[in-house]
């Protein structure tokens, strides 16, 4: 029988304005955990860091809690929250809805770009 795997601790966390992202590998696949405060904006928290328009790194994940709204670069929008699993592909803005952090799980691979410097 095959035996399973996973993370101990944090392979690296990256932090940015009312935000940070925290990145374990478990097995070959790479697992973000997403915390973004209240009044957090893909556009003003992570922009100035890549340097990019809009976020070019695709997400496939779950939200745990909190809100988030997406637009697209194509002007479609839609919310995200607790219980719902989310497939965004690159090229869209992101922000906080309401009072409440957002907390998300992405299984991406993608996510090892995610805010690089």
């Amino acid at each position: 029988m095959a035996g399973g795997s996973k993370a101990v601790g944090k392979d690296e966390v990256r932090e940015f304005p009312k935000g940070k992202l925290e990145m374990s590998t478990v097995g070959k696949t790479m697992v973000g955990r997403a915390t973004f405060q209240p009044g957090w904006r893909w556009s003003e928290s992570v922009k100035p860091i890549v340097g990019t328009d809009s976020c070019q790194v695709p997400h496939n994940g779950y939200v745990v809690s909190g809100r988030i709204g997406i637009k697209m670069d194509d002007g479609t929008e839609f919310e995200a929250g607790p219980g719902d699993a989310y497939d965004i592909p690159a090229g869209h803005d992101g922000w906080v809805i309401g009072d409440e952090p957002y907390v998300g799980v992405d299984f991406s691979p993608a996510m090892t770009e995610y805010a690089k410097k």
